[in-house]
C-alpha cells in the first residue's frame, strides 16, 4: 500500500508539473503555467489517494494515471484505470467534493494523444 502511495504521489507531482508543459494555452509563460498547477493542486480537497481509492471503488482494475485537471471551470480528478478486459477506463471524480462525476471508456482521440505526449517527454529526456 505504501508503494502504492509513493506512485501515487510521484504520478500526481509530475502530472501537475508536465500537463502544463502542454496545455492549449501557449500565450501564457511557463512561470505563470507551474503557478496555476500549484495552485490548482493547493486548492484541491480531494488528494490523489483519495480520488485513487474512489476510482478503484467504481471501478476494478488497475489504476495508471491521476491527473487533476480543470474542466468547465471545476477542478477534477481524472483516474484512468485498466480492466481486466483490457479497457482503459476514465473516472471523473470532483476534486472538492470527492463525487463520482462520471466514468467512460477512454477514446482512440484521448488515446492517441496521450501516446504523443508520452514521445515527446522520451524526446525531451534525451
Amino acid at each position: 500500500m505504501k508503494l502504492l502511495r509513493s506512485v501515487a504521489t510521484v504520478l500526481c507531482v509530475t502530472a501537475v508539473l508536465i500537463s502544463p508543459a502542454w496545455s492549449d494555452d501557449k500565450g501564457k509563460g511557463k512561470k505563470d503555467e507551474v503557478k496555476e498547477a500549484v495552485e490548482m493542486a493547493a486548492s484541491a480537497k480531494v488528494t490523489i489517494d483519495q480520488a485513487i481509492k474512489t476510482a478503484s471503488e467504481k471501478v476494478s482494475g488497475k489504476v495508471i494515471e491521476a491527473e487533476l485537471e480543470k474542466k468547465h471551470g471545476k477542478l477534477v480528478w481524472e483516474v484512468e484505470v485498466v480492466t481486466a478486459e483490457n479497457k482503459v477506463m476514465e473516472v471523473h471524480i470532483d476534486a472538492e467534493t470527492g463525487a463520482v462525476i462520471d466514468v467512460e471508456e477512454e477514446s482512440a482521440v484521448k488515446e492517441m494523444k496521450r501516446e504523443r505526449k508520452q514521445e515527446r517527454k522520451r524526446e525531451h529526456k534525451e
